[in-house]
């Protein structure tokens, strides 16, 4: 009996992946998962994680891996577990059918050679291979039913926890985007897999005994040889993992170098890279060459291996029952029983798909296992409300790289006021901005609005407290209108006009050839056009604090103003956090709070901190001209001398 490849593949892989196969059918493997130990000297173009956000947590082991994703596959498993069920009994029916029919295909043929009636045997056997048919037939669509739900919600999931990790998530997007549509459906494979196998093993042990039974000289010799072939299979399954993990590894590293290439597309055209830009999206191809080359090894050596082993034992069995027939202690149809008992128990190592398929099974949840393996931000179960829109914070340290970003900083923002949050690039403004709405955690030191402590609160409650407005705001939806109404899918058009009109889009959105209706896909608009609407979007919630991170930016002088006057009359006696770049900007704002070396150095309104010559070189040239861009600050000596200003 040669090597059968095709034995192991379950019902429900009616298109087996290409790297199921052995290498004689010369098909390249095509999947793989976590990093190879070779990958690791070429940098993965991953972004640097967001600080303070446990983003630098040791990497969990295999062990680890598949712990964390058994939670999710067991969720996934849930609304198909009855089409699983009814799946093992057609499996089970399917295999005792198998090892059912050696027995009476020997009493039909005894009954043949003795002369005896064998319509009674011929009938039973013809009965036993429609039930082992119909039940074949029945197991395939059920089975790849059940398998599409389950990798369908397992994709689900694993979305949705992406998401959910928000900057905190270690994955790069096309690391995330390989997880979602390789590492999911591997993973939702596994318990089909493991069941199929099961079941085939007990059949195969099934069998075996049937073959003691029927002459156990055979059977022992048989018994004799499974210590060799189990060991094959073994190393086999250990070397096939370790290579569809580094083949997925090298994928990974293939995508975030064209997702990287493709969002700064621009640039390398202008700059004329394109053959450099390839040449590095594709650097990992001598490592994706190099895990299928170990896998088709793997196949090869396994495939020879097995091909001597499995046919010797047979032919040492049957020579074993042959003698037995010589002399009398078996007939010709216990030898058919034999052979065919042979067959069924090869089957537990004669499976090379099936224990690959495995293998690829348990990759892809190792790999998954890294995503659920990192826990995203959990809520608060509080239900106070807080009293306002105060912002306070309290001794926070936020750490990156080593080194604190932020360093036990204190700062307190009054119910109301429109706060600047100014610093030189790097400085930790972006992060700080990011406090109030948990877009990151301190890793020491308190946050709170109101007088509650933001882990207090619940994520959902939280999200409606505090509103955020990006440098380079991502627009979601169908049409403009959909973008602007994110997260307030019920609100009517008055009220996304008015947010548009503060935030000056009205005028460019009217002029669409649907107005607000046109679809995102056919509304052709600048960076700055993009910036107002997601501006609009945030305007539009009604939030007590509202933090805008640079998010005028792209607006030139005039309509950076415009905007700035209607957002104050708009957001009236609620807070405000605006992370200004501009000193006209930090001008607009009732008071400046100067960050520097992770501390507050200065604190207080713009046209007093104008008078520091370190405070005006943080807006660069502009700062040199000696312009506050603002009230002029000699005709403010009475208000000087009542604010305060704190040196830290």
């Amino acid at each position: 009996m040669g090597v059968n490849t095709s034995k192991g593949r379950p019902p429900w892989r009616s298109t087996p992946t290409p790297s199921s196969s052995c290498p004689r059918r010369k098909r390249r493997p095509t999947s793989a998962a976590p990093r190879p130990a070779a990958s690791r000297a070429r940098p993965r173009p991953t972004p640097v994680p967001e600080v303070g956000d446990g983003a630098a947590e040791p990497a969990a082991g295999p062990g680890e891996r598949t712990s964390a994703v058994r939670r999710p596959v067991r969720t996934a498993l849930a609304p198909v577990r009855l089409r699983l069920a009814v799946l093992g009994i057609l499996l089970t029916v399917r295999i005792s059918v198998g090892v059912a029919l050696p027995a009476l295909l020997a009493t039909a043929v005894g009954a043949v050679l003795d002369g005896t009636d064998v319509r009674g045997p011929a009938a039973l056997l013809a009965a036993v291979l429609v039930v082992g048919a119909l039940c074949e037939a029945a197991a395939g669509p059920l089975a790849t039913s059940a398998n599409a739900t389950t990798t369908h919600r397992l994709r689900m999931l694993t979305v949705r926890h992406l998401l959910a990790l928000g900057p905190r998530s270690p994955h790069a997007v096309g690391d995330a985007v390989t997880q979602v549509v390789r590492s999911a459906p591997m993973a939702a494979s596994l318990p089909a897999w493991a069941a199929e196998s099961a079941i085939s093993l007990l059949g195969s042990v099934a069998a075996l005994a049937a073959l003691w039974w029927t002459n156990w000289q055979a059977g022992l010799t048989f018994t004799l040889a499974m210590p060799f072939t189990v060991l094959i299979a073994r190393r086999f399954m250990k070397e096939a993992g370790l290579a569809q993990e580094n083949y997925l590894g090298a994928q990974s590293l293939i995508a975030d170098g064209l997702v990287a290439a493709l969002a700064g597309v621009r640039t390398i055209r202008a700059a004329g890279t394109l053959a450099a830009e390839t040449d590095r999206v594709l650097g990992p191809l001598p490592e994706l060459s190099a895990a299928g080359r170990a896998m088709w090894h793997t196949e090869r050596d396994v495939v020879w291996r097995l091909g001597l082993l499995l046919p010797l034992t047979d032919v040492l069995v049957l020579a074993v029952a042959g003698l037995a027939v010589a002399d009398g202690r078996l007939g010709p149809a216990g030898l058919l029983a034999v052979s065919g008992y042979l067959a069924l128990a090869s089957g537990m190592v004669d499976q090379i798909d099936g224990l690959l398929g495995i293998a690829q099974a348990r990759a892809g949840a190792r790999r998954l296992g890294e995503v659920f393996g990192h826990e995203p931000p959990a809520g608060g179960t509080g239900d106070t409300v807080p009293a306002d829109g105060s912002v306070l914070l309290r001794g926070v340290t936020v750490h990156h790289a080593g080194g604190p970003v932020l360093d036990r900083l204190d700062l307190e923002l009054p119910a109301g006021a429109a706060v600047a949050l100014v610093g030189r690039t790097g400085a930790g403004k972006s992060v700080l901005a990011g406090l109030p709405g948990r877009l990151t955690d301190p890793d020491e030191g308190e946050v709170s609005i109101g007088g509650v402590p933001v882990r207090d609160l619940p994520l959902d409650r939280l999200r409606t407290l505090v509103v955020h407005a990006f440098e380079r705001p991502e627009l979601y939806g169908r049409t403009v209108h959909e973008a602007i109404s994110m997260g307030r899918p019920g609100v009517d058009r008055e009220e996304v006009v008015r947010a548009a009109v503060a935030a000056r889009a009205d005028r460019f959105v009217r002029r669409l050839p649907a107005g607000y209706d046109t679809l995102l896909d056919e509304a052709p608009m600048s960076g700055g056009e993009r910036q107002r609407l997601g501006l609009a979007r945030a305007l539009l919630r009604p939030a007590l604090v509202h933090v805008l991170d640079d998010a005028t930016s792209g607006l030139d002088s005039v309509t950076e103003a415009e905007v700035s006057r209607s957002v104050t009359e708009l957001l009236a006696g609620r807070t405000r956090l605006v992370v200004a770049h501009r000193a006209a900007t930090a001008a607009r704002c009732d008071r400046v709070a100067w960050l520097d070396g992770g501390r507050i150095r200065a604190y207080g309104p713009h046209h007093v901190l104008w008078t520091d010559p370190e405070y005006r070189a943080v807006f660069g040239p502009a700062g040199a001209t000696g312009s506050p861009a603002g009230p002029d600050p000699t005709k403010k000596k009475d208000e000087e001398e009542r604010c305060r200003v704190e040196h830290r």
